[in-house]
């Protein structure tokens, strides 16, 4: 623990004692959480941000899709301008669902329901009432909205910086204490190397079950497919890069072992690109001839700006692999979801 963490940890400690009550709250029953007649799989984390939960729910639709399952996707939408419950359509834009909803919106269409709600608890009847035939039902970033008891909760780790290594809020990144792993009924240790050895993962495996005994673990590393064109130009040896994700360093690393990177423009998460900050990096991009490549979740905020469809622009979509036991993941996974009458 550094000098600053030491100064703010009586703070972590009011954190804990809130965090910890409520909690108890829910584990006494003394606060409702409701199990509904659906399946339900939470994807969430201990820590803020950056453990890969959308591509985790990502890789869960294209798994039910293969399996015929009619899906739907529940998320808060963080940092929408709409409010209250809202299903996705052809209309919607990351300013009315959210950037992370709208990738799933913009790239299944009507294949699966993508709709958003503050209260997840409020937000699944509406979803059952609009689509009697949902089969099962992802909320993204759920661990902490214990409103809703989950048929199946899925709890994402990062290797580089795993939960048990980690301090609460304000002095580290958990927004619990490390023992609320034990609610998980799956671990997963995301954006792991893909030469991790065998010892490695015994080490976090070992680390791990001082806080969760028996949770199966597995251990995942993100891949990137080709560069998808969202603009008019062909592709170019210099690259600009651009990343308004919560963790970016993947994503710059990735970049700079496959390309000429001249520049890269980081931007905090969910953020709202304005106009002044799109003319910068398109001079940028003359100045040095050079193209454009951005994350998924950042096309979709920048895709609506038209100088930009005008010059050399691409989006690397990702995609996580698991490094073994991809198969009895999803068993797992499958094993948890039950037949329910439809009305």
């Amino acid at each position: 623990m550094s000098w600053w963490q030491f100064i703010l940890f009586p703070f972590a400690l009011i954190y804990d004692l809130i965090t910890r009550f409520r909690n108890h709250l829910y584990n006494i029953k003394q606060r409702t959480s409701i199990k509904f007649e659906a399946n339900v799989i939470g994807v969430g984390n201990l820590e803020v941000g950056g453990t890969g939960k959308s591509p985790m729910i990502d890789f869960l639709i294209h798994h039910f899709l293969s399996e015929n399952k009619e899906i739907a996707t529940l998320s808060r939408g963080y940092g929408r301008k709409t409010h209250g419950f809202r299903l996705g359509n052809l209309t919607d834009s990351a300013a009315t669902l959210g950037d992370e909803p709208m990738i799933f919106q913009k790239k299944y269409g009507n294949k699966i329901s993508v709709a958003v709600a503050e209260a997840r608890a409020i937000g699944i009847p509406y979803l059952l009432a609009h689509n009697n035939d949902i089969d099962v039902i992802l909320l993204d970033d759920a661990y902490q909205h214990r409103s809703v008891e989950p048929s199946l909760s899925i709890l994402l780790s990062t290797c580089k910086r795993p939960f048990y290594d980690d301090y609460l809020l304000p002095t580290g990144r958990l927004r619990e204490a490390r023992r609320g792993a034990r609610r998980a009924d799956i671990i997963c240790f995301t954006k792991a190397p893909i030469d991790i050895s065998n010892q490695e993962q015994l080490q976090m495996i070992a680390r791990t079950r001082l806080y969760h005994p028996d949770a199966p673990i597995f251990f995942t590393y993100i891949a990137y497919a080709p560069l998808i064109s969202f603009g008019t130009e062909q592709i170019k040896q210099k690259v600009i890069g651009l990343g308004g994700i919560a963790d970016n360093e993947v994503f710059k690393s990735y970049l700079k072992s496959k390309f000429d990177v001249i520049e890269f423009y980081e931007f905090a998460d969910h953020h709202d690109y304005k106009a002044d900050e799109i003319d910068k990096i398109v001079k940028a991009m003359a100045h040095h001839s050079a193209m454009l490549v951005t994350t998924e979740k950042d096309f979709i905020k920048l895709g609506h700006f038209k100088i930009l469809i005008a010059k050399s622009c691409f989006y690397l979509p990702i995609e996580i692999r698991f490094i073994k036991g991809q198969s009895t993941f999803l068993k797992l996974v499958d094993d948890t979801l039950k037949k329910y009458p439809k009305y």
